[in-house]
């Protein structure tokens, strides 16, 4: 047998295509820096950017250097040539804070910076072209070499360039819900990233690919643990372990914060008491907060859940939640740590509507907080439903700096099997107005301090990562880590532009594979809500799982853990009364909102059920009654979805082969559980209504004891709720 001959340059191209073909896994997540693709453009870059000078050798700027190294090398397609001086066509990186070169500039816009802010200016210095990015500090210089990546992987830098931007929030970080053993409550994308049995000595690369990717988008912080803590995390073993991981994320601008037990000085100091106005136990906590700064000198600070869901508090004692945070803040002043106390909690003997009950135990104690101490409350008054109203807290606490929590992992919305983009969900919750200090009065101006005039403020979001290779399970479901530090650094972007820049950074600059998918994502949170809880609907998923349709369920042993408490569907009609002839849970808002919420003529469509127990019959601004509108939202719902399979599927060509198989398998999986939400809630309500589904419409394919009858006692991510 003879072996054909072939030019020795195709053998070699075949050999390095073999060699760097990656499959498109979804690892880099919008860290891609793949070639671009657009000849012209990419000629353009070429020119512009010869060579790169980072001034400066600070952890932090090292980290530029290598994302700038690796990012502009990818990007153009050759390798950058590292200088230290200025040359023709140079991106030059540095701040104020180690650069004389940078600081001896003098840039007119400079002075608009803040601590964080960055300034991308392309300058003639010395007669030759530059591309200046300069900041104060050295973590402003990071995230601006991020922005000029951003710019060129979404093909929006073109020329001649002047841009300054600064974070409108402090604190933007990420909270897990991940246990010691690795589990992660409310995870979907596998188990914990954090290897605890590995640290100190094992420092996986995926630490270092996190800390890229969160800086990326101007995450600052990152909790490691669950709210539902365990004492041992604040063992000298395990401060240990955080040290280690605080070590790496220091190195992107990172603080690390730890969630804490209030249980701690039993568990761990052997104390008898944890009163927080306990002398023992304050000298406890003011020496434990010594030795965390002793491994970790830039530790952030503590998360507190406490009184909550059985978690240990100053409850416990007869003590308030002013009482607990006071005392951890004054542990921790002396270092500059903060305490971020969450306002999630609810009474196990009190039998008010729950959505009530933040806000009753907060509002008397408006101002009471120490200067460190920070309240932590989720986007709504429940528990991070599909759709909620705001918290009533953030138009009620004016005297006390708020942090707002969304929750990126899908508890409620179809954990990482539906496909939803969660930032028009956050931007309605941001937007909203609360009228605390007259019309205006934004939540998004409540939670970045500008209302209060307070430093202190921020948001977090409950992380969605786990180690899939993916690292959130659904490949679109990392648009929302995305998403959300890019609200959490300016609550003002539009959510459309946010999903276009992740798709061109993620998947492809195709214009028409943008476009088509771009209107999936923005329609995607919408249909969620049409197919799963619509016009208000809340709270009726699958018991403790969350999992799927339960709205019969009732044999829970707390009232308001059951599905029929929330929707409370009779013969009569649906919804809850929470005007003032019921709970009255409308009295926590503004007069400006009670006017219109409280009549179901005005209510808006989208919470009426939230708001008011309505008849069956009752006219809808469509000319529906309300079964009929009800009904057409369950519907639509399934049809949007596959209407969202036909646009996926004509992408095919655009994608790459893994990824887009991956979409369109979870597609199907949504379609058949949206179909189930559709037919279990409407046979089941129906029962009340007495009405019969609008002719036209297919006819479910199971009754209504076979959706009764289904269990699911291994679904992920069960183990609790927070």
């Amino acid at each position: 047998m003879h072996m054909r001959k072939y030019p020795f340059s195709i053998l070699l191209i075949c050999l390095l295509q073999v060699l760097t073909a990656k499959a498109e896994d979804g690892y880099r997540l919008w860290l891609r820096y793949d070639k671009i693709s657009n000849p012209t453009l990419l000629n353009h870059y070429q020119k512009m950017m010869q060579h790169l000078w980072v001034d400066g050798n600070s952890p932090i700027l090292q980290s530029a250097q290598k994302e700038l190294t690796m990012g502009l090398g990818g990007l153009l397609g050759k390798p950058m040539n590292q200088v230290n001086s200025i040359q023709n066509n140079t991106v030059i990186v540095g701040s104020v804070e180690s650069s004389k070169f940078i600081a001896n500039l003098q840039l007119s816009e400079m002075p608009r910076l803040g601590k964080e802010g960055y300034l991308i200016v392309s300058l003639t210095i010395e007669g030759k072209p530059c591309l200046v990015v300069a900041a104060k500090t050295d973590v402003g210089a990071l995230y601006g070499s991020f922005k000029l990546l951003q710019e060129l992987q979404t093909h929006q830098y073109f020329g001649k360039m002047v841009m300054v931007n600064n974070p409108a929030m402090q604190l933007r970080m990420l909270d897990h819900w991940d246990n010691l053993n690795r589990t992660v409550e409310r995870g979907y994308a596998g188990f914990s990233i954090f290897k605890w049995h590995l640290l100190p000595g094992y420092i996986d690369q995926r630490y270092i690919d996190y800390a890229r990717a969160n800086a990326s988008i101007g995450i600052n912080g990152t909790v490691v643990n669950n709210v539902n803590a365990n004492s041992l995390m604040l063992s000298k073993d395990y401060l240990i372990k955080v040290a280690a991981l605080a070590n790496v994320f220091r190195k992107y601008g990172i603080k690390t914060y730890l969630s804490v037990k209030f249980s701690s000085p039993i568990e761990l100091g052997k104390l008898k008491t944890a009163d927080p106005l306990d002398p023992a136990v304050i000298a406890w906590w003011k020496q434990k907060a010594d030795e965390v700064y002793k491994y970790i000198p830039d530790f952030g600070g503590f998360v507190v859940k406490a009184n909550s869901e059985g978690q240990p508090g100053p409850q416990n004692y007869q003590r308030s939640h002013a009482d607990g945070a006071n005392m951890l803040g004054d542990a921790l002043a002396p270092h500059g740590g903060i305490v971020i106390w969450r306002a999630f909690v609810y009474s196990n003997e009190t039998p008010i509507d729950r959505t009530k009950q933040a806000y009753l135990e907060f509002k008397p104690f408006d101002g009471q907080f120490k200067p460190n101490v920070i309240v932590q409350v989720k986007n709504g008054p429940l528990d991070f439903q599909p759709r909620e109203p705001f918290h009533p807290l953030f138009g009620g606490m004016p005297k006390t700096p708020l942090m707002m929590e969304f929750q990126l992992t899908q508890e409620y919305l179809g954990h990482a099997t539906h496909l939803v983009y969660e930032a028009p969900l956050m931007t309605e919750v941001l937007d909203a107005d609360t009228y605390a200090n007259g019309a205006g009065s934004t939540v998004a101006k409540v939670v970045n301090g500008s209302l209060g005039k307070f430093d202190l403020n921020g948001m977090a979001g409950v992380a969605n990562i786990g180690d899939d290779r993916n690292w959130t399970g659904h490949p679109f479901a990392q648009a929302n880590w995305y998403a959300y530090g890019r609200l959490a650094w300016n609550p003002s972007q539009n959510t459309d532009r946010i999903a276009e820049d992740w798709i061109k950074m993620s998947w492809s600059t195709d214009s028409q594979f943008v476009a088509k998918t771009k209107q999936m994502m923005m329609d995607s949170r919408k249909v969620l809500v049409q197919y799963m809880t619509p016009l208000g609907l809340h709270h009726i998923m699958g018991d403790g799982h969350h999992y799927g349709p339960s709205p019969w369920s009732d044999r829970l042993g707390r009232a308001d853990w059951n599905p029929v408490y929330y929707h409370r569907a009779d013969s009569a009609g649906i919804g809850f009364e929470r005007s003032s002839k019921g709970s009255n849970a409308l009295e926590q808002y503004a007069p400006e909102i009670r006017k219109i919420y409280e009549d179901p003529k005005t209510c808006p469509e989208q919470y009426l059920l939230w708001f008011h127990h309505v008849a069956w019959n009752f006219k809808m601004k469509s000319g529906k009654t309300l079964w009929e509108e009800l009904c057409y939202n369950y519907y639509a719902g399934v049809e949007a979805v596959r209407q969202t399979q036909k646009i996926w599927a004509a992408q095919k060509s655009l994608v790459d082969e893994e990824r887009f198989e991956q979409v369109r398998q979870l597609l199907l999986v949504q379609e058949q559980e949206a179909i189930w939400w559709r037919n279990a809630c409407l046979l089941y309500f129906g029962t009340f209504s007495k009405m019969p589904l609008p002719v036209g419409y297919e006819q479910p394919d199971h009754d209504l004891k076979y959706y009764q009858s289904l269990r699911f006692p291994f679904a992920p991510g069960n183990g609790g709720s927070n």
